[in-house]
């Protein structure tokens, strides 16, 4: 597991993009909200595999994303112009484990970190913190590579760029789909992990994938199987989406549960 591009890639995806919003991944996801305007899904599948992300563009929706060592979730919100990503990378009984919860509100963000294993020992400065949002300073972070990010991205898990990479589909039911899907050119994604990916080799060109899309042909759920690959079993990804145009904005922690993220901190994303 590349453990950067999954925690600090993902913090960078969803944290300090305007436009981003709250997300709590043990929270229930409120229902779809219907959309009169929405149009007629087409009937080809790969079509309606590929209109299915356009709703998105709106950026007012949660999600939720497991695979071989991450969970989390997220409420993207850009009414409100905020965000909140909770997400909880391997356990006590491997090497590297972190738990993360993430706030973005217009210009201020904050993190909440929790390291177990060699990383704890790496930065013992934040032990310190624990329990603690660090408050960042979005001028010390501006010039970390991994926050030149483009401002129109909503989608941290960025599935319109995983769908366009569908090779086969058919639909399997009503709103149901399944085929094959090269995520081969979707390396960057942060479903994936550039690690497997190139470990995969060819087969990173033809992996079983399965879709769900709700009665407005929004995606709602995408599943792709991936093979065991290099130190990595075989495991499946699963990214979910509900809760349409139904999203409210973040809270700011608790003032008395804040403290200024320290240099260890900024070092960290570099």
């Amino acid at each position: 597991m590349n453990i950067r591009r999954w925690s600090f890639g993902f913090l960078a995806a969803t944290l300090l993009v305007p436009g981003l919003a709250a997300c709590k991944s043990d929270a229930a996801e409120p229902a779809a909200a219907p959309s009169a305007s929405a149009p007629a899904v087409p009937a080809d599948p790969k079509e309606a595999l590929l209109a299915s992300t356009k709703e998105m563009a709106k950026g007012d929706f949660t999600f939720t994303i497991a695979g071989a060592d991450l969970t989390g979730g997220g409420l993207v919100h850009k009414p409100s112009n905020s965000a909140q990503l909770t997400m909880k990378m391997g356990d006590a009984s491997q090497d590297v484990s972190m738990e993360m919860d993430l706030i973005y509100i217009d210009s201020e963000s904050w993190v909440k970190m929790e390291l177990g294993g060699e990383m704890a020992a790496m930065v013992p400065e934040l032990a310190k913190n624990k329990g603690k949002y660090q408050h960042l300073d979005k001028t010390k972070a501006k010039e970390i590579k991994d926050f030149q990010l483009d401002p129109e991205t909503f989608d941290p898990v960025d599935s319109e760029t995983l769908v366009k990479g569908v090779t086969e589909v058919q639909k399997t039911g009503e709103g149901s789909y399944a085929g094959k899907i090269d995520i081969s050119a979707s390396a960057e994604s942060v479903a994936l992990d550039e690690d497997v990916v190139k470990a995969l080799g060819a087969q990173a060109n033809s992996l079983p994938f399965t879709a769900k899309l709700d009665p407005q042909g929004r995606l709602t759920e995408l599943v792709i199987s991936v093979p065991a690959a290099g130190e990595t079993a075989a495991h499946d990804i699963k990214i979910g989406y509900a809760g349409y145009g139904a999203g409210t904005g973040a809270q700011k922690p608790p003032a008395d549960k804040v403290v200024e993220a320290p240099a260890e901190t900024y070092e960290m994303f570099k």
